[in-house]
């Protein structure tokens, strides 16, 4: 079922329909397995029945397919131009059609239409989904530019009112430490000398500061970056202490300060938010991350339903841009054994820390660990794997049952982060009995949410209902709003 094929016609001549708010959810690299996986998960850590469904599952209306313009399998850059664009591009476009010209975003289209618009991620807001809606570049890693047009220089100027997320070292000069930029640009400033932002944030402190002094509702245009990368993944948000809000929060925040700001001349916003991190968590293969991240994903759906449900004109839409990691729920291990169909939560409830930050912790105990006689000596020899079986398998992963070559080949010294990282996932995943079959992405549909507003009529909650394209939901998006895309390529093409 597909109901836009080709760009709607804006559903009427006058300016647009105020007051109307779009909030795009994209779980990114979250497919069908992972929902069942977290529903399942969830379902066990609350002793509910198998009947209990999720946020999510009470507004399933149908699916999306997700090929680029140039491969069946899409990677996030094509997948969310598709959704900003509402066209199809090649691997690694960054609101940039198959020819390499810019097209206009649902964010820029909005903003023209005197709407507010805002993006909150987990990943740097650099990155590729975010960078999607609100930037033009011919690659995904030519993330010093998209920083540069996020915060306003380029042909539109500021497009974007609230932007949270992480990313940091993209707006810091080079002569600043830990800048990721290659040239002495200090963005943090220009942002608020030359395009108008008020607030530029860089701790969960600081954030939580402005929310309580404006009652929940910050000033715009603001910019939250909480962390150099990538915001930490939510099970080490929580068990490091780190200080930075979680997505639920920031999307909270977002949803309020975006109603208080655009109430005021009675326009309406659009919102995107990301569960950016999902797709990490199965890049590294990692169940545990990957749980965590889906489990707050949940919570931020129940907030985004919540403000849908009490504000009159507004639609939220969540979908992801492609599955990641090939995720089964089941595992045979020796294909010559029957299988034992096994589902093991309590492996995963038992860990406290992603792959990710344990491969990190070990890599560092590692090179700090004394040189003695020789690297391969008993004494020190002792001492990796004690410190593998303790802080790394039992404390990290609840592993408490390590056998002597898992535990001897991450004590050797030359083994190299990507295969610690790896030994470890398959380690936890294996006792879970959960499978992988690859570290990238796959070509699989994805499942398809949204909901209205009590006023919003069954006519356009009807439109996409079905199996989509997912161009189309950018397509709908534009129609709802009755924006005008192809005016804002024609304005970046001068």
């Amino acid at each position: 079922m597909t109901y836009f094929l080709t760009m709607p016609t804006p559903r009427s001549s006058s300016p647009l329909n105020r007051g109307r708010n779009v909030i795009m959810m994209v779980s990114d690299g979250f497919g069908p397995a992972s929902q069942t996986y977290g529903r399942s998960f969830w379902q066990y850590q609350n002793n509910y029945t198998s009947d209990h469904i999720t946020s999510l599952d009470e507004i399933l209306v149908g699916s999306s397919r997700t090929r680029s313009s140039n491969s069946l399998v899409t990677d996030s850059a094509a997948g969310a131009t598709a959704f900003s664009c509402a066209l199809k591009s090649y691997n690694a476009a960054i609101g940039v059609d198959p020819n390499g010209v810019p097209c206009g975003t649902v964010l820029e289209a909005a903003k023209k239409a005197d709407m507010l618009t805002g993006l909150v991620v987990t990943s740097r807001v650099t990155h590729a989904t975010p960078a999607a809606f609100s930037a033009h570049v011919a690659h995904r890693d030519m993330e010093e530019i998209i920083a540069t047009q996020q915060i306003g220089d380029y042909e539109l100027g500021r497009q974007v009112d609230l932007m949270l997320g992480g990313g940091r070292c993209f707006f810091l000069p080079n002569t600043t430490e830990g800048s990721c930029r290659t040239d002495s640009r200090d963005l943090i400033r220009e942002a608020q000398t030359h395009h108008g932002w008020k607030h530029v944030l860089f701790s969960g402190t600081e954030f939580e500061s402005l929310v309580k002094a404006r009652d929940g509702a910050v000033p715009l245009p603001l910019m939250g970056l909480f962390n150099s990368d990538h915001m930490n993944f939510e099970i080490d948000r929580r068990n490091t202490q780190s200080d930075e809000p979680s997505l639920n929060r920031m999307a909270k925040v977002a949803l309020e300060s975006l109603k208080a700001n655009s109430r005021e001349k009675g326009r309406g916003f659009f919102l995107m938010i990301e569960g950016s991190r999902i797709d990490m968590g199965a890049h590294n293969n990692d169940p545990v991350a990957h749980i965590h991240e889906i489990l707050e994903y949940h919570r931020t759906i129940q907030v985004v339903k919540d403000f849908v449900a009490q504000n009159e004109d507004t639609i939220m839409i969540s979908t992801s841009d492609h599955e990641t990691g090939g995720f089964t729920l089941g595992l045979q291990v020796d294909p010559k054994i029957y299988p034992e169909y096994l589902w093991r939560p309590e492996v995963i409830e038992r860990a406290k820390l992603s792959t990710e930050i344990l491969t990190m912790k070990l890599m560092a105990f590692h090179a700090n660990e004394p040189k003695v006689k020789s690297a391969h000596s008993q004494e020190r020899r002792r001492r990796v794997e004690h410190y593998v079986s303790t802080e790394i398998l039992e404390r990290g992963l609840g592993i408490k049952d390590p056998s002597m070559d898992e535990i001897e080949s991450l004590a050797d010294p030359t083994v190299r982060s990507a295969d610690v990282m790896r030994f470890l996932s398959r380690a936890i995943s294996r006792r879970a009995s959960l499978g992988w079959t690859t570290m990238g992405h796959t070509g699989v549909d994805v499942n398809l949410y949204a909901k209205g507003s009590p006023d919003i009529g069954k006519y356009t909650m009807d439109k996409l209902r079905g199996n989509h394209e997912n161009t189309d939901i950018g397509n709908f998006m534009s129609w709802f709003l009755d924006l005008n895309l192809k005016d804002v390529t024609d304005r970046l093409a001068k």
